[in-house]
């Protein structure tokens, strides 16, 4: 993989983006029927996908986000990205250390795959219960189901 690619370029535009919470510049990068997941949000597509961005950066407090290792040929790439923010919940401040996954067509990204700790989110997102019950998936699954929740409220309100 090559750190100079323009697949490399669209990843690190996307996080340029992301770091300035322009979800519409983010979503410009993804194919029309990209396919997203990560811990929280597993199978999104499309529009649900752009739509996760557009609320995740309306809803962002105290946001920050760094990004490296962008690195990308033809088909696939990489990125690692940080994102520390106060989880609005619970006022909880959270550090997210996230290893991402693409895969592009036709200078899109039609393919993203977040991978990060879900228990170890939960521990400083909820605390005390994310400390004990964050692991299990009586507790992740309420947070997978809290999350698609707030998506699907996000995009009625649009």
């Amino acid at each position: 993989m090559d750190q100079q690619h323009p697949n490399a370029e669209l990843i690190r535009s996307f996080y340029t983006a992301f770091q300035k919470l322009d979800a519409e510049t983010m979503a410009q990068c993804y194919a029309e029927q990209v396919h997203f997941s990560d811990p929280v949000f597993t199978d999104l597509h499309g529009v649900d996908a752009v739509n996760m961005w557009r609320m995740l950066c309306s809803r962002a407090l105290d946001f920050h986000l760094h990004f490296d290792d962008v690195a990308a040929d033809d088909h696939h790439g990489r990125a690692h990205w940080v994102a520390t923010y106060t989880f609005a919940q619970t006022g909880r401040q959270v550090v997210n250390d996230i290893a991402a996954k693409f895969e592009f067509a036709d200078g899109k990204i039609v393919r993203h795959q977040d991978h990060f700790d879900l228990w170890k989110w939960s521990r400083q997102a909820l605390g005390v219960p994310g400390l004990v019950l964050g692991w299990t998936p009586l507790i992740q699954n309420k947070i997978r189901a809290q999350a698609a929740k707030g998506l699907r409220a996000f995009t009625q309100s649009r």
